[in-house]
């Protein structure tokens, strides 16, 4: 696994937090199943003639395990050594092969237009409006023209909007918290979102709740612009 962490933005510091999570079968619990999103985009990638894929923020590996499984070629990126880590091992367990890295969102060790799919679930939120729209410029670097995106991004409709402590623009912490809302949290409406992603054409979005109560998140999916 190569390693590429650099200094940090300032408030992209999330992945301490899921360091500390990934360490426990507990905190992991939650974060083994490939999203439903993932799934259903794979005829999509097979009809596109997807071969290389990044999984950025890839955890505890539930979607480039997926995906490695699917037959395409995969590079996991994250902050969290831990979670490489648990994901390498359950690779080699099950005879996937995955290149891991060890970066942060915002500087990604990979050449210019060399992936045809990015992923990024639940990822590029964690940050100011200067990381994440640091993080969909480096996104877009790595795409091949006309690659694919897929991601969320937090919601106004959210219910953590406006909680805590306004860091940046639109962007909150949670001091007390005990999971990564002690971190800073970036928030969006529909507009926000689709001029952060500049230069690239929607294919799909959708505000969607999770699990929890009140947890919308945007889903979307878009074409890099040739």
């Amino acid at each position: 696994m190569s390693k590429d962490i650099q200094k940090t933005d300032g408030t992209d510091t999330a992945h301490h937090s899921w360091d500390h999570r990934w360490e426990t079968e507990e905190g992991r619990s939650d974060w083994l199943q490939p999203d439903d999103d993932v799934k259903n985009i794979i005829p999509l990638l097979q009809a596109r003639n997807v071969k290389r894929v990044l999984d950025l923020g890839c955890g505890v590996g539930r979607h480039a395990l997926f995906l490695a499984n699917e037959g395409f070629d995969v590079i996991a990126i994250d902050g969290s050594e831990v979670g490489l880590n648990f994901v390498a091992r359950e690779a080699s367990k099950h005879h996937l092969s995955v290149t891991f890295k060890q970066a942060l969102m915002t500087s990604l060790p990979l050449e210019d237009n060399s992936i045809d799919y990015v992923l990024a679930f639940n990822v590029i939120y964690h940050g100011s409006p200067a990381v994440v729209r640091k993080a969909v410029k480096e996104i877009a670097r790595v795409l091949v023209p006309g690659g694919l995106y897929q991601g969320t991004m937090l919601s106004k409709r959210n219910g953590n909007y406006g909680l805590g402590t306004e860091v940046d623009d639109h962007t909150f912490v949670q001091e007390e918290s005990d999971d990564d809302k002690s971190h800073p949290h970036f928030y969006c409406n529909a507009l926000e979102l689709i001029q952060m992603f500049d230069g690239f054409e929607l294919i799909a979005l959708h505000d969607k709740c999770h699990q929890k109560p009140e947890s919308w998140h945007w889903h979307m999916i878009c074409e890099k612009m040739e």
